[in-house]
């Protein structure tokens, strides 16, 4: 540690991302990319943003970023004010948590609670979020989900000072129902607190809540391009909410730097949102090979946790986690580890294309 940190950068525990291998081809099942390219119309508007010249990538881009949040609204019929769009959907989660969870309050204020309320979220979820809070400085309580990994939406119905829920989880990949989590809607509503609903990969099989957002104004989901759209390497997410719950958002970017997407970025990403067709096709086909590989998998006595989501949630019959990983790594292929309590023996096992799947479940056939 360096004499210079100062006392917040001491205490975090920052993510950690998925490796990104340079050194060694790999069939690469590790960090949840979509196997299939973007749709063409992508690589069309970016170059015609360049075809303009380089008048274009002199000026700022639209800090508003309004071409791209109307083309989220006409995708999911709502209103441009209740859209906010981010460098990817964790630049969104941190802004989440500056705007709408409470921080701990100052031993000084004479005023303030002894204790302040947590925000909630699973004890088994994306582990961004225990990394914001401590970022911000925001109590939390890990909700334990069952022995299953299953996610009890009433678990959250408690004195808090807001939920985060992604839907389907992650690394589980288990979605819960629309009608599974109204109640807890209604009861954060009542106690005038958030529920964010993060649907980074709602697109392969759960159901999104962007319908609820109108009747709950305390609702909302946050979204990825990066997963569902191809577009990992463009940085671009969305959230839909109440336009209150935009404006907080937006108070909160603006105190750090009001031009978080690109010019290109905003270009790609509402190109990408404009071809529904394409990306149903290809996040049909993710989800087929997921199910094709889960059911092959559990045939060979592979636990296999049901996903709604383009990975799967995997334990050996035999192998200890971290073998499980390093051996499938000496045989070219790269999966996720997660050395924690609980899941210590599963591995994250991201849906690559056909072939690379087929070769995945010929190196578990030998495996066991």
């Amino acid at each position: 540690m360096s004499v210079y940190w100062n006392r917040r950068a001491r205490g975090l525990s920052p993510y950690v991302p998925g490796e990104q291998p340079r050194d060694r081809k790999l069939i690469k099942l590790n960090t949840n990319e979509h196997p299939y390219p973007p749709s063409p119309k992508v690589a069309e508007a970016i170059t015609a943003v360049l075809a303009e010249g380089a008048e274009r990538l002199r000026r700022y881009p639209d800090p508003a970023c309004t071409e791209l949040r109307e083309a989220v609204a006409r995708r999911y019929g709502v209103g441009p004010e209740q859209v906010f769009a981010g460098n990817g959907s964790d630049e969104i989660l941190a802004f989440v948590f500056g705007a709408f969870f409470e921080g701990a309050p100052e031993p000084s204020a004479a005023s303030a609670k002894p204790d302040a309320e947590p925000v909630l979220f699973p004890d088994i979820t994306y582990s961004f979020y225990p990394v914001y809070a401590k970022l911000w400085d925001i109590p939390f309580c890990a909700v334990p989900l069952a022995e299953d990994f299953y996610l009890h939406a009433e678990d959250y119905c408690v004195p808090s000072c807001g939920v985060i829920l992604p839907n389907p989880n992650a690394p589980t990949g288990r979605a819960l129902a629309v009608r599974e989590l109204l109640p807890l809607l209604s009861y954060q509503l009542e106690n005038r607190r958030i529920v964010v609903i993060d649907e980074a990969y709602a697109a392969f099989g759960a159901e999104s809540l962007i319908p609820c957002v109108n009747e709950y104004p305390n609702l909302l989901t946050v979204h990825t391009l990066s997963k569902s759209a191809s577009l990992a390497g463009l940085r671009v997410g969305f959230a839909i909410g109440n336009e209150n719950l935009i404006e907080g958002l937006c108070r909160i970017r603006d105190s750090f730097n009001s031009y978080t997407v690109d010019r290109l970025a905003q270009a790609g990403a509402a190109a990408a949102l404009s071809d529904t067709a394409y990306y149903d096709g290809v996040n049909r086909q993710v989800a087929a090979t997921r199910d094709r590989v889960s059911a092959a998998l559990t045939g060979m006595g592979f636990i296999v946790i049901p996903s709604a989501a383009n990975f799967i949630f995997v334990r050996s019959p035999d192998m200890a986690g971290a073998d499980f990983f390093a051996r499938l790594r000496e045989r070219g292929i790269l999966v996720r580890h997660f050395n924690k309590p609980r899941i210590a023996d599963f591995l994250r096992i991201s849906i690559g294309t056909g072939g690379e799947m087929d070769a995945l479940l010929e190196e578990c056939k030998e495996l066991i």
